[in-house]
């Protein structure tokens, strides 16, 4: 299934995708889904990343104190 959608866009980068579809032959369709589709992909990897950094974040504070348990375990008798 498939949505019907108005789109404005920038009159450079119209032209500029016009030019471009010309010289591939592929409908100007087929390379917007394709371009939205990669840039979603971006999208993700990117926030994928943000929550990865976030993780570490939470997991560097809780790993140093496991390693302050341990060498306090060390310590002892």
């Amino acid at each position: 299934m498939s949505k019907a959608l108005s789109l404005k866009m920038d009159d450079r980068i119209f032209e500029e995708t016009e030019g471009v579809l010309r010289k591939i032959h592929v409908p100007r369709n087929a390379y917007i889904n394709r371009a939205v589709s990669f840039y979603n992909r971006c999208q993700k990897r990117a926030l994928a990343k943000k929550r990865l950094r976030h993780d570490v974040e939470l997991l560097k504070d809780d790993t140093r104190e496991v390693l302050k348990n341990f060498e306090l375990l060390e310590d002892l008798p």
